[in-house]
């Protein structure tokens, strides 16, 4: 993987937050030990676009837009809740090729790729309720499906695995969460091996009236073994800033992505809306 100057900043970025900040809402990706409540439900829709992502398995550069990207989130019960994310159109402008492990592989013509997002299925379980004293606690583990195709260039033919212990507490006007775990990810270049990964992310959510929000986040994840990281697996973080607007039972969302690695791209946008049922 091609590492940015910028990606010398995740690992202490990552550790200084991986205590604090936001909520698992749109724009953001840091889990709130919170769920969504017993016989709710929500679903999300949004699209984003990034300059310049670099997918090192396959070797491509170019700018990558995403839509229309999906989740849907169940209460299970008050303490539980199922979530599966994903999305149906990914196609990346190719700006770059360089030699890499797919590269020979890659079956499609012309200078633009595209394909699926790998969907990810979870189950979030809040474990102590927030009090005045103290912040609420929870878990969350999550599996992503190898949707993407390695031919297309976009994705891996891996299956990772992630858990992560969930911190959230309210001050005043502000939503603080924090994220920190493990991640398993499969090897694309061999079946019978994996790379093990540190994952972590925070947020800060500050509410200005009962409707706008402003929200921002550092997430991503850092390659802890002394060997090289395989293809697609090594260190990704992520800094998104942005706002959120109620309206109704629904919110619209809207943030500014700056990639902390080239996998992650340069910089990019994000925007969507969310319905709560």
């Amino acid at each position: 993987m091609r590492v940015t100057g910028r990606s010398t900043f995740l690992v202490p970025a990552l550790l200084l937050v991986a205590v604090a900040a936001g909520a698992q809402q749109r724009p953001l990706v840091t889990e709130d030990p919170e769920p969504i409540g017993a016989g709710r439900w929500a679903i999300e829709a949004g699209a984003d676009w990034t300059a310049d992502r670099f997918y090192p398995a396959a070797g491509l550069t170019g700018d990558l837009l995403r839509l229309p990207l999906v989740g849907l989130s169940v209460g299970l019960g008050a303490i539980g809740e199922l979530q599966i994310d994903g999305g149906f159109y990914n196609r990346l402008a190719i700006s770059d090729r360089q030699d890499a492990p797919f590269a020979g592989d890659l079956d499609f013509t012309g200078d633009t790729t595209s394909d699926v997002e790998d969907f990810v299925v979870a189950t979030k379980v809040r474990i102590v309720a927030e009090r005045a004293g103290r912040p609420a606690f929870g878990v969350r583990f999550a599996t992503r499906l190898p949707n993407a195709s390695s031919r297309s260039g976009l994705g891996l033919d891996t299956t990772d695995f992630l858990a992560t212990l969930l911190v959230g507490k309210t001050v005043h006007a502000f939503r603080l969460a924090g994220n920190a775990g493990i991640g398993i990810l499969g090897n694309p270049l061999r079946a019978d091996s994996q790379n093990d990964v540190v994952a972590g992310g925070a947020s800060l959510t500050r509410a200005l009236t009962s409707r706008v929000e402003l929200v921002s986040e550092v997430e991503g994840r850092v390659h802890v073994r002394h060997e090289a990281a395989p293809p697609g697996t090594g260190s990704r973080g992520a800094v998104r800033v942005g706002g959120r607007y109620r309206s109704g039972a629904g919110r619209f969302d809207v943030a500014v992505v700056f990639g902390l690695t080239s996998s992650d791209g340069d910089w990019g946008i994000t925007g969507g809306y969310s319905r709560f049922f």
